[in-house]
This record gives structure tokens, C-alpha cells and sequence, in this order.
């Protein structure tokens, strides 16, 4: 990363000592400078994109955007119900912070642009945008994982899709609520879950009656976390006669007149404050429905798909941002005489975190890359995404919280003040593992895939043999991974994934990366030379050649 000049503040008059030994501003820095992303970037096929990528990376660690960031998270928003004369109006109020880093997002293409770019990589690009403007804030990058999602969603019911996805795949941001077909750009959200079901979304007791008007219904009943609720247009599952169905559900009707969506609460979460969570409530509320009635999760699986692969790309995004923070720090603190970056234990803290980084980062990025080629018609792409976006999302979303607390433990006590930002990253991290699936749900899933369709594990299989014979570890990894699909069962679903995601990760790290990088790997993480814990990488590691390629972007 870039480096700040340092100089000593002389101490005012009656103060009792200077500030040392504390590090400069991390901002401005290039969130974009890092090699496993831009390789990765030019290996998937969006080499185009490289230029834009390193522009928003720029931008996305640059003064005002952190500051955008951290003020969306500081000012949260705000619920109104009514308005001064007595009416409903259910809006939810942003700070202009949010309103900025989302106009960025969106017209660099974080939502659904990807959908409308026939240029091969378009979807590779779009996430590698993720991975570096989420530098600035999580929270908004909601709105714009769910619209992406929605697109191919909307796709089943094509007289809707013609309407909407010209602007759902628009690059223009315009908050507010009117009429969605007055806009030049719209976001979209979605309602699933509720409150006795959560995952099991069968259980869903929301009620969508039949209008008189083809393909027209009417909800009754109450979702329990539909985050982003200004969205323009949600889509939504309910029982219709035929049973479990989506729905599209605009906040403003064709005529002007708002939809019933009655904001009941916002959630007080753990996490990201900038964006709202909500409690919505239906009643008489107009909805359109998308594919055919009783098809309702088949209809939304490939918005799972695209949003599953947004956790991962988000949990990578953290790890990413935390890593940068924590070797800023250790190049600037001095402690016993040396810096801690210099010194020999903080040293194998940091190149574990920068191996557990950069296999997230690499993965992350072949996911991306197997989905644009899935939708362009790659049928093998389209089995390893099935089977792998389940797996990362198991796996790299699990390591986030870990992750982010040992990057926070590098600063100490300062990493713990709420104005590092650290903590926010920290209570951040847990979200990426229950969204869209918590590790149970996702490692079933992953069972669920090989019994279904065996064509995912020959994907997954035919992936993993293009490394075949560079590295003996490796190899029996592969040989272990083919025993434990033998004898999987739900009780061990969550050990045969975390096998296969690790398998996956030494894969692609073996084919890609420094052999630094890939030794390492798969010495601690496959071969059990480690600890239960970061930092405990065998005597032998390169931690030089790993900690050199973490900070700096080969050229």
C-alpha cells in the first residue's frame, strides 16, 4: 500500500507529551491494489475491465468515500411512517452519505448492468467491482447484490421482464418512490423469509388471493427481513392456490398510488447500520406473478444462486479491507525495539491472513467467472457453479468472523475503538453466513446437488484434476475428498464441504498463485502443519514472499 510520511506533533502548552508511535491515515490507498484480484480479474475473462476496476479502487480507498462510509454507518436511518398530515407513507430516510456511495455502485455497474453487457467477463467484472468499492461500506451493497439477483428471477415471466429489466440493468441511480415505469433506473429487493420459517420458506403463510385481471393477485401477511424497503419493486413469495409462488410487488402502483407496504419496524441488528432491515406487512397489496403458480422456489433459485455468490464476494471484501488495515498498522507501530510488521511472530499473523485473503479473493472470482459463462450457455460451468457457490459460500463466509477479529487483535486496543473502524467490520462479518442460507442450510444444499445431479461432482472433479499431479498434498486431498463422498450423510454434510472447499482453494492456489502462496496453503490447510488458530504457520512458510505479495501488486 501506499506510504504516509510521519511527523511529531510538537505538544501544546501544559500538555503532558507528544502523540508517537501511532500510524497515519490508511486513506487515501488503492483498494484495488492487490494481485490476487487483478490476476484474477484478467484469468476469468474480464481483462477489459481492468482499468475501471483500479479507477474505482481509487476512488473506493480514497478520503471521501471512507468518510461516505463511515458516515452511512454512524448516521443510520430512519423510519417514518407518516407523514406531518397523518398518512401513510412508510418510507425509511438516508443519510446523503448512503445516497452517494449508492450512486456510485450503481453507475459503475454493482447492480444489474452485468445483465445487459454481452461482452464475455461482464459478470467477473461487475464482482471484482464488489471486491474493491466495498471497501467503503457493506450495508449498501444490499440493494445492489438483490437487484443483480433479481434480474434472471424476473426472467421467468417475460412480458414483466420486458417492462422492468431495461431498468433494472440501468446504471442510473434515483432513489424515491413514484411510479416504476416513470424512472430512468430501478432497484430492487426481496421478501422471503418470515418469522415462524425463516430458511424453510414452505412454511410461508403470506396469502395471495387471484384478481380478477390475469397474472394479478392480492397479499395478505407479514415478512420478517426484507432489508433495503425503499427498493422500487420487491419480489416476494406467497401461497397461492396452486401453492408457493413469487410475486412482484412495486411500492407504487401504475396509477401513482402506493402500493400497501406497511414498514412495521426496523430491525436493530448486530451489523451494518446504514442499511434498514424491515418488517413490511401486506394487506389488499397488488403483486404480479412471476412464473407459474406453485413454482415459486424454482422460480427464485437462480436468485439464490447469484446472491450466495455475493455473500462470498462480500465475506471476501472484508477480509480483504481488515488485512489492508492490520498491515497498515504493523508497518507504523513500533514495539520492543522494531516495528511490529518486522517482528517475527506478527509476521506469520499477517501472512496467514493474507493466505486466508487471497484463497478467498482467487475463489471468489472463479465463482464469478463459472456463472458468466453459465448463463452464456456453458453447461459444465453451470454444474461446478451449482456445487462450488454453495461450498464458498459455506466456507468463506465461515472465515469472516474469525478472520476480522484477528485482523482487529493486530491494532490491540486501538482496533477496538469504534473509530478504527475495525468493529464495524467485525459485527459485519457474521451476516454473509446467514444471509441467503445459514452453513446448515448451505452444506445440505450442497448434498442435495450430488444426490440430485451427479454432473456436479464430475464438474467439481474434472476442476480439481486440472491440478492433478503439482503437488502430492494436493493429490491426496483429492483421494481423501473421493472417500467422504462415498459415505456423506447430513451428520458430516458440514466436514465433506469444508474438505471441498479447501481442496478447491489449494486447487486454484497451486495452478495460480506464487508458489509461496500455494506451498503455504497447503502445508497449514491441508497437510495440518497449523495451529487452531492465525498465526501458526509451520517453521518453513516464505512469510516474506507471502507478506510482500499481500501489500504490493506485482508488475
Amino acid at each position: 500500500m501506499a506510504s504516509h510520511p510521519t511527523s511529531p506533533h510538537s505538544p501544546a502548552p501544559g500538555a503532558t507529551h507528544a502523540v508517537t508511535n501511532q500510524p497515519p491515515p490508511l486513506a487515501p490507498y488503492d483498494a484495488s491494489e492487490d494481485a490476487a484480484l487483478l490476476e484474477g480479474l484478467r484469468r476469468e475473462g474480464a481483462g477489459w475491465a481492468e482499468a475501471e476496476v483500479r479507477g474505482l479502487g481509487r476512488r473506493a480507498g480514497g478520503v471521501e468515500a471512507q468518510e461516505w462510509g463511515e458516515l452511512a454507518n454512524v448516521h443510520a436511518p430512519v423510519l417514518r411512517t407518516h407523514d406531518r398530515y397523518g398518512n401513510r407513507v412508510d418510507e425509511v430516510d438516508f443519510h446523503p452519505s448512503w445516497h452517494r456511495l449508492m450512486d456510485v455502485a450503481v453507475g459503475a455497474g454493482l447492480a444489474g448492468a452485468a445483465w445487459a453487457d454481452e461482452r464475455p467477463g461482464a459478470h467477473v467484472a461487475r464482482t471484482a467491482g464488489g471486491l474493491v468499492w466495498g471497501h467503503t461500506d457493506a450495508g449498501h451493497g444490499c440493494p445492489t447484490s438483490m437487484t443483480y439477483a433479481a434480474v434472471p428471477a424476473l426472467r421467468a415471466q417475460p412480458d414483466l421482464a420486458k417492462v422492468y429489466e431495461p431498468l433494472l440493468t440501468s446504471r442510473v441511480y434515483e432513489p424515491g418512490l413514484t411510479v416504476p415505469t416513470e424512472k430512468r433506473g430501478l432497484l430492487a429487493g426481496m421478501g422471503m423469509t418470515e418469522k415462524q420459517g425463516g430458511s424453510d420458506v414452505r412454511t410461508n403463510t403470506t396469502v395471495a388471493t387471484p384478481t380478477a385481471e390475469p397474472g394479478v393477485y392480492t397479499l395478505r401477511g407479514h415478512k420478517w427481513f426484507t432489508s433495503a424497503p425503499m427498493c422500487d419493486v420487491f419480489l416476494v413469495l406467497a401461497q397461492a392456490p396452486d401453492g408457493l409462488s413469487c410475486f412482484l410487488v412495486p411500492r407504487v402502483l401504475p396509477d401513482g398510488t402506493r402500493n400497501t407496504f406497511r414498514i412495521q419496524r426496523l430491525k436493530d441488528k448486530l451489523g451494518n447500520r446504514s442499511n434498514a432491515s424491515s418488517e413490511p406487512e401486506f394487506d389488499r397489496t397488488v403483486a404480479w406473478r412471476v412464473g407459474p403458480e406453485g413454482r415459486g422456489v424454482k422460480t427464485i433459485i437462480e436468485m439464490v444462486n447469484c446472491t450466495r455468490l455475493d455473500c462470498v464476494m462480500a465475506s471476501a471484501t472484508l477480509m480483504r479491507r481488515s488485512l489492508v488495515e492490520a498491515g497498515h498498522h504493523a508497518r507504523y507501530r513500533t514495539a520492543f525495539g522494531a516495528r511490529l510488521f518486522d517482528q517475527p511472530l506478527m509476521r506469520n499473523v499477517l501472512a496467514d491472513l493474507a493466505l486466508e485473503s487471497e484463497a478467498a479473493t482467487t475463489l471468489t472470482l472463479r465463482l464469478a467467472g463459472a456463472a458468466d459463462r453459465a448463463v452464456r450457455g456453458d453447461a459444465g460451468e453451470a454444474a461446478f457453479r451449482r456445487i462450488a457457490t454453495a461450498v464458498g459460500k459455506y466456507w468463506v463466509t465461515k472465515r469472516g468472523p474469525a478472520f476480522t477479529a484477528e485482523a482487529l487483535e493486530c491494532l490491540g486496543g486501538n482496533g477496538y475503538v469504534e473509530e478504527s473502524g475495525m468493529p464495524r467490520h467485525y459485527r459485519e462479518a457474521p451476516l454473509l453466513s446467514i444471509w441467503e442460507g445459514s452453513g446448515n442450510v448451505n452444506a445440505l444444499d450442497v448434498l442435495r446437488a450430488l444426490r440430485r445431479d451427479p454432473g456436479t461432482a464430475q464438474a467439481l472433479f474434472d476442476e480439481l484434476a486440472l491440478s492433478r499431479g503439482a503437488d502430492s498434498r494436493l493429490d491426496a486431498a483429492v483421494t481423501r475428498l473421493e472417500t467422504l463422498l462415498t459415505t456423506a450423510s447430513e451428520t458430516g454434510a458440514r466436514r465433506l464441504v469444508e474438505h471441498m472447499a479447501l481442496t478447491l482453494q489449494a486447487s486454484l492456489l497451486v495452478r495460480h498463485a506464487p508458489p509461496a502462496i500455494a506451498d503455504a496453503f497447503c502445508a497449514s490447510r491441508l497437510d495440518g502443519d497449523w495451529g487452531h488458530s492465525f498465526g501458526t504457520l509451520p517453521e518453513g512458510a516464505a512469510l516474506g514472499a507471502i507478506l510482500e505479495r499481500g501489500w504490493g501488486v506485482e508488475r
